[in-house]
């Protein structure tokens, strides 16, 4: 049995207002490479020069509820992209993110995964990356 009219209605109007699920509206997504079930666009509010989103053109919030054709997607316009970003701004590494659920950050409700180019002296002390998402953390602390 199909959802009431009005359902429909409410899960396709909200999909229009998604960003992320508007792929080919130049205005909004400036696309870099495109696959069957991915794409890849410049963030809106780069955190470094060269910073991608790899998005879902379906409208999935969480990766975790990816189909494995579209995981396998995922990780082979990653790697397109990263040569993209390589040859054209050279950098020395990257971080990779995905912020799963509210509680981690996540802004806009449709999945995305940042690829942030990474620039040798672009913080003062990289060590510990992504740990520092979270107050409390002491790289020192660690050891070596």
């Amino acid at each position: 049995m199909g959802q009431p009219a009005a359902v429909g209605e409410a899960i396709a109007g909200a999909r229009v207002a998604c960003l992320f699920c508007q792929v080919h509206d130049a205005s909004i997504n400036e696309l870099l490479l495109e696959g069957a079930e991915f794409y890849v666009r410049w963030d809106n509010y780069p955190a470094a020069k060269g910073h991608v989103e790899i998005v879902p053109k379906r409208h999935v919030e969480s990766y975790f509820d990816l189909t494995e054709q579209e995981a396998a997607e995922a990780y082979e316009i990653t790697k397109q992209a990263q040569r993209m970003l390589d040859a054209k701004y050279h950098p020395a590494g990257y971080t990779i993110g995905i912020n799963e659920g509210r509680a981690a950050g996540r802004t806009v409700d449709h999945l995305h995964i940042h690829l942030i180019p990474r620039y040798e002296g672009d913080v003062a002390d990289p060590r510990g990356g992504v740990r520092h998402v979270l107050p409390g953390t002491d790289v020192d602390a660690w050891g070596s």
